[in-house]
């Protein structure tokens, strides 16, 4: 079995939090953490089997979505989404929360 690592950027931390929440209930991923990219930009990433990562991003950009549409601003609140699948060692050093933690294990 494969792990992957997917990451959905969003403009906001309600936002953020959402999508957090809504990726790790739709399928069998951990929440591994966040990386503030810069002002109010958040990226969410999540680990686990490739096919959950995808599900899990999936629902995490319809949930960053239908907040947009809920919401009056005219910024866009989802920004971009990526799944890596079976990452490679050297890429995974690039971003501290990537990296696997006891949390993790399980996907070992």
């Amino acid at each position: 079995m494969g792990i992957a690592v997917g990451l959905v950027e969003v403009l906001g931390h309600p936002p953020a939090l959402a999508v957090a929440d809504t990726m790790v209930k739709a399928a069998h991923v951990t929440f591994v953490g966040y990386e503030k990219v810069s002002g109010a930009r958040l990226t969410i990433i999540i680990r686990g089997p490739v096919g959950d990562v995808q599900k899990a991003v999936a629902a995490g950009v319809e949930a960053a979505k239908q907040i947009e549409v809920l919401s009056s601003k005219d910024k866009a609140l989802f920004l971009s989404a990526t799944v890596i699948p079976r990452p490679h060692a050297n890429v995974e050093v690039i971003t501290k929360t990537m990296n696997f933690s006891e949390a993790l294990e399980q996907f070992r």
